[in-house]
């Protein structure tokens, strides 16, 4: 049998809609999201899979349903074996699912950084806020129906306001896209800049200017 089919089987006695996950890299496995919590525990202490890698989600998209599945990667240190635990979630429109960082601490600011990228809720989580956006962002940045190239939004901060001559208006996009040039130069050159370099400059601009 094969490493799935194997971490598979072994399960099924406790968790009996567990089923084997395609993947092309580590075994994997399909949980009900009710049981998930209980699983990653059985496998953090029958299985030895005690680190927990990372904690992510994905958006399938709002043509599909389930849209969003809670992803969860194991790894023992004592056999040097991965396995990726996948559970989709029952609510499209308010996604969540049970907080590990009980479990492994370390699951605290990947839930977060998933709440805060994908929206998706950790029930039970000790402190879930945003990790990289500013507390009051609206959006959700790595789901698929949010745009390529962003969405201009106010954000209240002094010192962008400075710059703009108000206390709140859309944060700019920085120049983007980003270009480097090509050839023999200098690595310092080499560097990928944006085309539009203004509102760093104004940053730099000293203020006897």
């Amino acid at each position: 049998m094969t490493a799935t089919a194997d971490v598979t089987a072994a399960l099924q006695g406790k968790f009996p809609q567990v089923t084997a996950r395609a993947s092309g890299d580590h075994p994997a496995i399909n949980a009900p999201l009710a049981d998930a919590k209980a699983l990653l525990a059985v496998l953090r202490d029958e299985f030895g899979y005690d680190f927990l890698v990372d904690v992510t989600a994905a958006d399938w998209g709002v043509e599909v349903s389930p849209r969003f599945s809670v992803f969860w990667h194991l790894y023992s240190t004592k056999d040097g074996a991965y396995l990726r635990v996948a559970a989709d979630c029952v609510n499209d429109v308010e996604p969540a699912a049970p907080t590990v960082s009980d479990l492994w601490p370390a699951a605290d600011w990947h839930e977060r950084e998933t709440y805060d990228l994908l929206g998706v809720t950790f029930n039970g989580h000790p402190d879930l806020r945003r990790i990289l956006m500013w507390d009051g962002y609206p959006y959700h940045p790595l789901r698929k129906d949010f745009p390529l190239a962003g969405i201009d939004t106010p954000l209240p901060d002094e010192e962008v306001g400075a710059i703009t001559g108000a206390t709140a208006k859309p944060v700019p996009m920085a120049g983007g896209p980003f270009v480097a040039k090509c050839g023999k130069m200098n690595l310092s050159e080499a560097e990928p800049r944006a085309k539009d370099e203004s509102w760093n400059e104004a940053r730099e601009k000293p203020a006897s200017e």
